[in-house]
């Protein structure tokens, strides 16, 4: 066991006072007890004023307090020791751990003999701890066999120094500690379990703690969570979930907020019946805290399972839980995957009223929501609200500009940034780039590539690549884009051939393409939208009998075409619909409206993109097929449900084609509405038949 002492506290920190200023007895609530402290040798009054005092303000009282106790308890006072121990306990609550630690001292001092005992040394230790002063902490612990049996560690100590081991990652001293724990024959003790379990786990050693798991005879909920927490912290997903899944199997476990908070960390890219299976365990949990709540919200945010998250809270506003801040940097973010505006709006509402303001992870969090919703005017208000701005905060609004299609905005928002002196890390020049390829920026662009690594010394990543080859590819240099990725520090991933493909697509470059096409299929054999991108360039250039080929080829390998669906919000309720739906309640309405959209945008010339059916369905010689194109369907509903003036927010998991485009365009002319259509690659914000992308998409 290594050995040392603690250095002495300051002694301008232990020495109590008799006075205060003026100033700080008018602010001091604890100042009415100074100026009536109880009459001398009233030891008990005295203590009873040392354990009021809980915070910084009462530190005037608890000095005076202690100043009198000083006078009437000797050693041998029957009142010492709780005096000491709440002294101690005051000094830590009331953020002056060097007093504390100074009323210990001199308690060790020679005149006193043995006057200090462990419990002393427990709660000072406990306050390093809670302070994570670890290494305090384990300083204090090691000084305490030493000083002699009164001040011996004892069931209370070990998993205080155990747990300061753990946020130390001091494994060595943790291995001591467990052996001298096993010597003692206190390793069955839950408490001394628990911070074994959580130390090894924490050291990177987690089959030690499932060995310390396994030899506990008792297990209680804090044991299990203690073991799937160790399994996810080292990365071990699986086993934790399989670890999850045997606790609550058990007759009679009682799965609380705790095992909820523990199974977090290895719920990220989980399968979809375990999220389904933690779902089925928090739905029959009988009390569920606060943080159960935030758990299963950020457990299907971290997976993508946006609709599940906004309806989670709705569920939790409905049964009147009140939300933190964690909560709503939660379903932030789900709110603007879907366009879900009125509630997020609501959640803004919500942060003011609680003044949860400022608050960098939520302002952040509120200007995402709202660009992404397509409120490009409400995301910048937010922005320019806050009072201090880090570069997620600028990264957050570039993105928010370059996605709508604004990219010399965008641009002018990243001078503005390093105008600040920020300096702009990898993601923020992720945001500038696809704001330049979004807007066709093709010098600026390059003089930020450049920039990025000679200047700022970033190495490029994948996504700065995509972002290139996207950029070169939609200007239409096709071969310098090519050329690009020959030159490649690191392999191309199946996103830069993607970039390269769509660009070959539109710029009909068969020869490049097909070369992009041969690479994604190496990497991806299994993903469909590439085939599907392959297919419409072979028709785009009459090569029937190509597309009929690379269809066949996708009957053989099982590769099914994903369906398109459009999500839009209306009320408290999120609405899906996919290609020819007639599962919605309104179907009738729906098809009735959108025949007479067509019929009165027609006679505005509108004549339908046949090649846009190649995205979705099999039937490509059918233009009724066009019709039924998920957004289409989306914007008939919420043009028969909201009143007019009402802006139209659609929210895709592919591209739009290029027909609803064109469509979506004419609609908003004729029916006066604001249309956003945000699909994977950018905003859409459409007014009187123009788009914010410039028809640059």
């Amino acid at each position: 066991m290594r050995s040392s002492s603690a250095a002495p506290a300051p002694r301008s920190n232990c020495c109590p006072r008799a006075a205060a200023p003026a100033s700080a007895v008018r602010d001091d609530p604890m100042h009415a007890s100074r100026s009536h402290l109880p009459a001398t040798g009233d030891a008990d009054a005295l203590i009873r004023v040392v354990a009021a005092c809980r915070a910084p303000a009462h530190l005037p009282s608890l000095r005076a307090a202690h100043a009198r106790l000083l006078l009437l308890l000797h050693p041998s006072h029957p009142a010492g020791a709780p005096a000491r121990v709440k002294l101690i306990q005051a000094y830590a609550a009331c953020s002056a751990l060097p007093a504390a630690h100074a009323v210990l001292d001199s308690l060790c001092s020679p005149d006193r003999g043995a006057a200090t005992t462990t419990i002393c040394f427990n709660v000072l230790i406990r306050a390093f701890t809670a302070a994570s002063l670890h290494r305090d902490a384990l300083r204090l612990f090691a000084s305490m066999r030493p000083r002699g049996p009164a001040c011996f560690p004892d069931h209370y100590t070990y998993p205080l120094a155990l747990k300061s081991c753990a946020a130390a990652k001091d494994l060595l001293l943790g291995l001591q500690i467990h052996s001298a724990v096993a010597k003692l024959g206190l390793d069955a003790n839950r408490y001394v379990a628990h911070s074994a379990i959580s130390m090894y786990a924490r050291c990177g050693c987690p089959e030690d703690a499932y060995r310390v798991f396994e030899g506990m005879q008792n297990r209680d909920v804090v044991s299990w969570n203690a073991m799937i927490s160790g399994f996810a912290r080292a990365g071990l997903f699986e086993r934790a979930v399989d670890v999850f899944k045997e606790f609550v199997a058990l007759p009679c476990s009682i799965p609380d907020a705790g095992t909820m908070a523990s199974i977090l960390p290895a719920m990220g890219n989980a399968k979809a019946e375990d999220i389904l299976f933690v779902r089925k365990v928090f739905n029959e949990m009988q009390f569920k805290e606060l943080i159960s709540w935030n758990a299963m919200l950020a457990i299907y945010a971290n997976n993508e399972y946006h609709v599940k998250a906004v309806e989670l809270f709705l569920w939790m506003e409905r049964d009147g839980v009140e939300p933190d801040s964690l909560t709503l940097a939660t379903v932030l973010p789900p709110c603007g995957e879907l366009s879900a505006f009125s509630v997020g709006k609501r959640i803004h509402e919500i942060i003011k009223r609680k003044g949860m303001l400022p608050n960098l992870l939520l302002e952040n969090a509120l200007t995402d929501m709202y660009a992404s919703c397509g409120c490009l005017k409400d995301a910048r208000e937010v922005f320019d609200s806050m009072s201090t701005r880090d570069v997620i905060s600028w990264t957050s609004i570039i993105s928010a500009y370059g996605k709508h299609g604004h990219g010399s905005e965008a641009v002018d928002l990243f001078e503005k940034m390093l105008g600040q002196g920020l300096e702009p890390d990898s993601i923020a020049f992720v945001a500038v780039l696809a704001a330049c390829s979004h807007a066709g920026l093709l010098d600026v662009g390059k003089r930020y590539f450049d920039s990025m690594t000679c200047r700022y010394h970033i190495t490029p990543k994948a996504e700065h690549y995509t972002c290139m080859v996207d950029l070169l590819g939609r200007a239409g240099c096709i071969n310098e884009a090519y050329d690009f990725i020959m030159t490649m520090s690191i392999e191309p991933n199946e996103r830069v051939w993607g970039a390269l493909l769509q660009a070959c697509r539109i710029h009909s470059n068969m020869d490049i393409g097909l070369v992009a096409a041969d690479s994604l299929f190496r990497l991806v054999p299994k993903q469909s939208g590439y085939y599907v991108l392959l297919s419409n360039m072979y028709a785009r250039a009459g090569r029937w009998a190509d597309v009929t080929s690379v269809r066949s080829v996708m009957a053989n390998k099982g590769i099914k075409k994903l369906p398109g669906a459009s999500i839009v919000e209306l009320g408290d309720r999120v609405h899906t619909f996919h290609i020819g739906d007639r599962c919605h309640p309104q179907s009738e309405m729906i098809y009735q409206k959108l025949d007479e959209l067509l019929g009165r945008i027609r006679g505005m010339g509108y004549n339908p993109e046949v090649e846009a059916t190649l995205h979705d369905v099999e039937e490509e010689d059918k233009e009724g097929h066009l019709s039924v194109h998920s957004e289409k369907l989306a914007i008939a509903f919420l043009l028969i449900n909201t009143s007019p003036g009402t802006p139209i927010r659609v929210t895709m998991n592919l591209r739009t084609c290029g027909d609803c485009h064109l469509a979506a365009k004419l609609i908003s002319t004729i029916t006066s509405r604001e249309i956003i259509l945000k699909d994977t690659n950018r905003i859409h914000h459409i007014v009187q038949g123009g788009c914010s992308c410039g028809d640059y998409w």
